[in-house]
C-alpha cells in the first residue's frame, strides 16, 4: 500500500491516475448506469449555519469549491518561483515568460479562426496547460534525464496558469455582487498584512482564505482567481541557517527531556524554520493531485458518446478549434516564443536542453485537461457545445501526448538529444593531485562535495561528512572541491585560497574545519588568526597565499563543477554520479548502501 501511494505521488503516477479516472468517467457515462452518473453530480448539497448557507449541486461543489484548493496550490507555486525559484532571476525568467504568453495567445487566435463564428466564447478553453499531466507525460515520454527541461516547462506553466486564471476571472464572470466583492478585497488585504507581519502559523492564512472563497463565491467572480491570488499572497523565503540551528537546539532539549510541552516547542520551532508557503504547499500538493484533480476529472470528463453525440462532435468546428488550438497552437506558440526571445537577446536556451526537446515540451503543453474542462463549464450552456468541446479536449490530450513522444524520438535519433539536463558525471574523476581526500584512497564509496566556505548548508557545518565516516568507516572516502559562489558570498574565493595555502603545509582539513567554524567572521585578520591557531608557519603561509597558482587550483575545481553539472552549493557526487534530491546524511547513506548492494548482486545476476 505504501509503495502504491509513493508511485501515485510521483509525476508519472499522478498522470496515469488521471488517465485512469478519465477512462472510468467515460465508461461510466456510456454504460447502462449512465443515469447514476448524471444523478450523482446533480445531487444537491447544502451547508447551513442558521439562516445563512450555501446550496449547490455536487458538480458545482467540485468545480467551485474543491478546485479552489488546486488553484491555491498553483498560486503558492508561483509565489515560490518568484521568491526563491526560477522567476527570481528576471533575465532567466524572460524566456519562458515570452514563450508562455505566445503559448496562450496563438492557441486562442487559432480557436477563434476555426470556431469563432459558432462559439466565440470558447476561446478560453485552449489557453491553459495541465501541469500535472504535462510533467507526468514528460517523465514517461521525454528524455531519461530532463530536469532542466522540466524547470523550463514548470516556469512556463506558471505563467500559463496565471494568465489562464486571470482570463477566467475577467472574461467568465457573472453579475457582480459589490458588497461580497468588497469583503473579498478586505480578505486579500488581511492576507497581505499577515505576510508583511511575518506570521509563521498557517492557520490564520487558511481561515482568511476560507472567508475569501465564500465572499468570491457570492460576488459572481469565479473562485479560481481567489485561490490563485490567495496563494500569491502567502509569503515564501529561503530557509535561514539560524532558524535551523534554533530548531536543532529545541530538539536537543526534547531529547534530554521528552515531555509534551517540550515536544510542542520543537514542533513550533520546526514550523518557524520553513516558510508558511512551503509548508502549505507540501501539505496540499498531495491532496490536490491525488484527490482534488481526479475527482474533478471524474465529474467533468464523462461525456455520453452514444447516439449522435460523437458524430456531431466530429463535425463541429468547436471540437476541431479546441484540438487545433491546443495541439498546434501550443506547439507553435511556445516554440516560436522561445525562438523570438532568444533572437531578441531576452534569454538563452536552458543549459543542456536542445531545440528538439523544447519543441517536444511545447507539444506536451497541449494537454489542457484541468483548466480546459473548467472553462468549458463556464463558457457554454448548450449541452451540445459542452460535449463537443470536451471531446476536443480529450482528443487534444491524446494528440499532444503522441506528438510530444514523436518529437522527442526524432530529437534523440536524428539530433542526438538524449538528455535535457545538466551533466551528471563527475569530471574529472577523483585524483590525489587535484583533490583533498579524507579516508582511504582506495575506499569502496566516494562522496565528493562542491562547497563554499560561506554556504550555511555545506556538509561540514551540518556534520554530514562525520556521519558518513561514522557509518561506513574505511569503506568511504570524502573529497572536497571548491565552488565559491562569489555573487552571493564575497569572502568565499579568498577563503578557498586560504585553505589551499594551508594545504601546502599538509593542514588542509584543519583549516577547512576552522573556516567553516568561523564562516560568519571571514576576513584577513580571521585567516591569520586561524593559521596561527592550527599551528601553521605564518611566514610560509603568507608566502603561499601570495602564490597565483592557488587561484589556478581553485579555478580548476570551479571548472570541474561546471563540467559536472554543479551550479550551487552544496552539490554531491556519489561514486561519480551527481546526487539529486535531499542531501542529509541518512538519505546519502541509503543511496550508497543501495549502490553497494547493486554492485554485490551484479555478478550473481550475470551468472543467472
Amino acid at each position: 500500500m505504501f509503495d502504491l501511494m509513493r508511485r501515485l505521488r510521483s509525476e508519472p503516477g499522478s498522470a496515469l491516475l488521471l488517465v485512469a479516472v478519465t477512462l472510468v468517467a467515460l465508461v461510466w457515462a456510456n454504460s447502462p448506469w449512465s443515469h447514476a452518473y448524471e444523478e450523482l453530480w446533480h445531487l444537491p448539497l447544502s451547508v447551513r449555519l442558521g439562516e445563512a448557507g450555501i446550496d449547490m449541486s455536487l458538480h458545482h461543489w467540485v468545480n467551485d469549491g474543491l478546485m479552489v484548493i488546486f488553484f491555491f496550490v498553483v498560486g503558492l507555486e508561483v509565489r515560490q518561483e518568484l521568491a526563491v525559484g526560477s522567476l527570481r532571476d528576471r533575465r532567466r525568467a524572460l524566456l519562458p515568460v515570452v514563450a508562455g504568453i505566445l503559448g496562450v495567445a496563438l492557441p486562442a487566435a487559432i480557436y477563434l479562426a476555426i470556431a469563432g463564428r459558432e462559439a466565440a466564447a470558447g476561446w478560453g478553453v485552449v489557453v491553459g496547460t495541465d501541469t500535472a499531466f504535462l510533467l507526468g507525460a514528460l517523465a514517461l515520454v521525454g528524455p531519461r534525464m530532463s530536469n532542466q527541461l522540466r524547470v523550463f516547462l514548470l516556469t512556463l506553466t506558471v505563467v500559463d496558469d496565471f494568465l489562464a486564471v486571470s482570463i477566467i476571472g475577467v472574461f467568465y464572470t457573472n453579475d457582480l455582487n459589490v458588497m461580497a466583492l468588497g469583503v473579498a478585497v478586505v480578505a486579500l488585504v488581511v492576507l497581505w498584512l499577515l505576510g508583511r507581519s511575518r506570521q509563521w502559523r498557517s492557520s490564520p492564512y487558511v481561515a482568511v482564505v476560507v472567508v475569501l472563497w465564500l465572499a468570491t463565491l457570492e460576488s459572481g467572480i469565479h473562485p479560481s482567481i481567489a485561490g490563485m491570488v490567495a496563494g500569491l499572497l502567502v509569503p515564501a523565503y529561503a530557509t535561514h541557517r539560524a532558524r535551523v540551528e534554533d530548531a536543532r537546539t529545541l530538539f536537543r532539549d526534547y531529547w534530554q527531556s521528552p515531555e509534551a510541552d517540550v515536544a510542542r516547542s520543537v514542533s513550533r520551532g520546526l514550523a518557524r524554520s520553513i516558510s508558511v508557503n512551503e509548508r502549505l504547499h507540501v501539505s496540499l500538493r498531495g491532496p490536490s493531485s491525488l484527490v482534488v484533480v481526479p475527482i474533478f476529472a471524474l465529474a467533468n470528463a464523462g461525456v455520453d458518446l452514444r447516439g449522435d453525440t460523437l458524430s456531431t462532435a466530429m463535425t463541429s468546428s468547436v471540437t476541431w478549434g479546441v484540438v487545433a488550438g491546443l495541439v498546434l497552437g501550443k506547439l507553435v506558440g511556445i516554440s516560436l516564443g522561445t525562438w523570438l526571445a532568444i533572437r531578441m537577446g531576452l534569454g538563452r536556451m536552458p543549459e543542456g536542453v536542445g531545440p528538439g526537446s523544447i519543441m517536444g515540451g511545447a507539444a506536451l503543453s497541449g494537454i489542457g485537461f484541468t483548466v480546459s474542462l473548467l472553462v468549458i463549464g463556464l463558457a457554454f450552456t448548450d449541452p451540445t457545445l459542452v460535449d463537443s468541446a470536451t471531446v476536443g479536449v480529450l482528443i487534444a490530450m491524446a494528440g499532444a501526448w503522441l506528438l510530444g513522444w514523436l518529437i522527442f524520438r526524432v530529437a534523440r535519433d536524428r539530433f542526438g538529444e538524449v538528455s535535457a539536463d545538466l551533466p551528471v558525471t563527475l569530471t574529472p574523476p577523483v585524483h590525489p593531485e587535484l583533490d583533498h581526500i579524507y579516508g582511504p584512497v582506495d575506499a569502496e564509496c566516494t562522496v565528493v562535495e562542491y562547497y563554499d566556505y560561506e554556504c550555511p548548508f555545506c556538509s561540514t557545518t551540518t556534520g554530514m561528512g562525520r556521519d558518513l565516516v561514522d557509518h561506513f568507516g574505511d569503506r568511504v572516502r570524502f573529497v572536497a572541491r571548491h565552488l565559491p559562489v562569489t555573487d552571493r558570498h564575497p569572502h568565499a574565493l579568498r577563503a578557498a585560497w586560504v585553505a589551499e595555502a594551508a594545504a601546502r603545509q599538509d593542514m588542509f582539513w584543519q583549516m577547512h574545519q576552522a573556516l567553516f567554524a568561523h564562516q560568519h567572521e571571514l576576513g584577513e585578520e580571521t585567516y591569520r588568526r586561524l593559521a596561527d591557531d592550527i599551528g601553521l608557519d605564518l611566514e610560509q603561509f603568507e608566502e603561499d597565499l601570495a602564490d597565483e597558482s592557488l587561484a589556478e587550483r581553485v579555478q580548476l575545481h570551479a571548472q570541474s563543477a561546471f563540467e559536472s553539472g554543479a551550479r550551487g552549493t552544496p552539490t554531491f557526487f556519489l561514486n561519480g554520479s551527481r546526487h539529486i534530491g535531499p542531501h542529509d546524511a541518512r538519505t546519502i547513506i541509503e543511496h550508497l548502501e543501495r549502490q553497494l548492494r547493486d554492485t554485490e548482486q551484479a555478478p550473481a545476476r550475470r551468472r543467472s
